[in-house]
């Protein structure tokens, strides 16, 4: 198993414990809107991922994350990534973090994008337990690292009792729909979208029957492909939202599929595909 994987299969365990024994039963936000580069929680998981690298500053053309100032439902809130960085070339676009500081597990997602993928947006919807900077990492191939920060203001979404009832969670389980907006032309960046049927349990809920917390289980890791080359891959964590959703771009070249391989953290597997047939513009 390669190191990085399975760094990412403990991390829910270790955040959890520390998580569990540190956080008092109604703690106070751990961080302050005016000082994200003070928060504990960051200054930790800097360490962690990147060690003494510097992180600049982002301008809202390198990237943007955009986020609701105050989620509706904390445990379903829809956050995105925009890029206008190349994703081609020695400075392409390599990899996008999704960092939420003051989430039991920060490290929400990790994106690594194939050259060539035409527009390096991602859309997800995420769980927020708590008042937290939610971060944006790029990290270039000539090695820098470009952040945007955003103030988020929800409580309570990682312990959120699950959307949907238990015995039809596990009914669908697996089921996957990929589709693709427009008509795809050869060349030519085209939007596509991943929905995946999954509890995605953070193991902080209850069962409200039984008063036993539900154990976790989560969509871990997702390939994407077309016509057999990468697109994209997501290692994911139990902040992503029940259901996933993901959002992305890639350049179909010609006639091909489009394929998702799904893995969740009790190595279940499944796996959805799209033939395209792109048609060229007139």
């Amino acid at each position: 198993m390669k190191p990085r994987r399975h760094m990412l299969r403990l991390l829910p365990a270790f955040a959890l414990g520390l998580w569990a024994a540190a956080r008092p039963a109604h703690a106070a936000p751990s961080s302050r809107e005016d000082q994200p580069d003070a928060s504990p929680q960051w200054l930790k998981v800097r360490a962690s991922l990147f060690g003494q690298r510097p992180i600049s500053p982002a301008t809202a053309d390198q990237l943007a994350l955009d986020t609701p100032v105050r989620a509706e439902d904390a445990a379903v809130v829809p956050v995105a990534i925009r890029s206008r960085l190349p994703t081609s070339g020695e400075q392409r676009l390599e990899k996008l973090y999704l960092l939420i500081d003051n989430n039991p597990s920060p490290v929400a997602a990790v994106f690594t994008l194939a050259p060539g993928s035409g527009q390096a947006d991602i859309e997800t919807r995420v769980r927020i337990d708590e008042y937290t900077h939610v971060r944006a990492i790029a990290q270039l191939g000539d090695g820098r690292l470009l952040m945007a920060t955003r103030w988020l203001k929800a409580s309570g979404g990682c312990s959120a009792p699950p959307g949907k009832d238990p015995a039809a969670a596990q009914a669908s389980l697996g089921r996957m729909r990929l589709k693709v907006e427009g008509e795809p032309q050869p060349g030519k960046p085209v939007l596509a979208q991943l929905m995946v049927s999954h509890p995605n349990s953070s193991g902080l809920a209850m069962d409200q029957l039984t008063r036993h917390y539900i154990p976790a289980h989560f969509v871990r890791r997702i390939d994407i492909s077309y016509a057999g080359q990468p697109v994209l891959s997501a290692d994911l964590d139990i902040s992503i939202s029940e259901n996933p959703n993901l959002r992305f771009w890639f350049v179909p070249q010609g006639a091909g599929e489009l394929k998702a391989e799904v893995v969740d953290n009790q190595d279940l597997q499944f796996r959805s595909s799209l033939q395209l047939q792109p048609a060229r513009a007139l």
